[in-house]
């Protein structure tokens, strides 16, 4: 029987230290946060994306107790920093800012992706969408969207414009535009939204689709011109009218041609996140974006805020892949 009483005093010694394991997990858990937050920027500073997680991450981080640092990262069109936040231990200490570019344009276009939006993250909440606004260097000589048809077609190749990225929402709303109107123009990257518009009001590049937001302080100042505003496609968007921020610029719709983009931002996490930390993350994120005051702020930036469910963001992701796999598709983007 000796053999008996030692496997037993292993069966209880292993069953022990689950119970003990299992217990530090789940308060640790718990006890979430005890320190600052990581919230990753896929972008240089000065794009929406940036902007948004600024603004959100103060009021956000004192509902938790903790600091929520922002941490910029650019490169491969947000790739980089998507895939970091995507291998991150997934102990919620590690967030990402995400947006169709790097999370799901970029992977779409590429041969090998290095993960997949709907398998890869554990969705927290949406935050906040808007429509994108064409905007022009005040020395393009078209003042409206048939304007610079009509000049895209007179010079075909000639014209540039700018994007945040290859890849990017801003690069593939263009390239959506470009298929609706019948135009060709020459794609200009550059790292982030910020450099792209910097180099816009510098005259580099003709026209760049940007969020409203980030850029209503360059079009009040009279450095671009903001040609057309393009109308929402999904349920999460904002809604088929004039942007409360640009209420006298016309939708591209309005202009004549059948083009719908806005871009969505939404806080994911490494995928595998324990479930009272997602609770605990979606709880207080959800009351921070309901508050009247953000709400008051991002609408005046153009913003509108779509707080969600984990559940509704992980359906959003799904449907979201399809709709810009199709994009892709259709323009040829695909790597092989």
């Amino acid at each position: 029987m000796h053999w008996l009483r030692k496997t037993w005093l292993c069966v209880a010694f292993c069953a022990a230290t689950i119970t003990l394991f299992g217990g530090a997990a789940g308060a640790a858990e718990s006890a979430f946060p005890t320190r600052p937050i990581r919230l990753i920027v896929a972008s240089s500073p000065g794009g929406p994306n940036d902007l948004l997680a600024r603004i959100v991450s103060a009021p956000w981080g004192e509902a938790l107790g903790r600091t929520i640092v922002v941490d910029n990262r650019a490169g491969a069109a947000g790739m980089i920093a998507t895939e970091i936040a995507a291998r991150a231990v997934p102990d919620g200490y590690t967030l990402l800012v995400g947006f169709p570019g790097p999370l799901i344009i970029g992977p779409g276009m590429s041969a090998s992706p290095p993960y997949d939006a709907s398998k890869d993250f554990t969705p927290i909440s949406l935050m906040a969408s808007g429509p994108f606004v064409l905007l022009a260097n005040p020395g393009v000589p078209a003042k409206t969207m048939r304007e610079l048809v009509a000049l895209a077609k007179s010079q075909p190749g000639k014209l540039n414009y700018g994007s945040g990225g290859a890849g990017q929402s801003s690069h593939m709303a263009m390239e959506l535009f470009k298929l609706v109107a019948g135009i060709d123009m020459v794609h200009v990257p550059y790292k982030g939204a910020g450099p792209g518009m910097t180099a816009l009001i510098a005259g580099e590049v003709s026209v760049m689709f940007a969020s409203i937001g980030s850029a209503i302080a360059h079009i009040n100042s009279g450095k671009l011109r903001a040609m057309a505003v393009g109308g929402a496609r999904r349920a999460v968007a904002l809604p088929k009218r004039r942007a409360v921020a640009l209420p006298n610029v016309a939708t591209i719709k309005e202009s004549g041609f059948a083009f719908d983009a806005a871009s969505w931002y939404g806080i994911v996490a490494p995928r595998n996140l324990p479930q009272p930390i997602v609770s605990r993350l979606h709880s207080t994120l959800t009351a921070t974006l309901n508050a009247p005051a953000m709400q008051s702020r991002l609408t005046d930036l153009g913003f509108e805020v779509n707080a969600s469910t984990p559940a509704q963001f992980a359906e959003h992701l799904r449907s979201e892949t399809a709709v810009w796999n199709k994009v892709i598709a259709a323009t040829g983007m695909r790597q092989r």
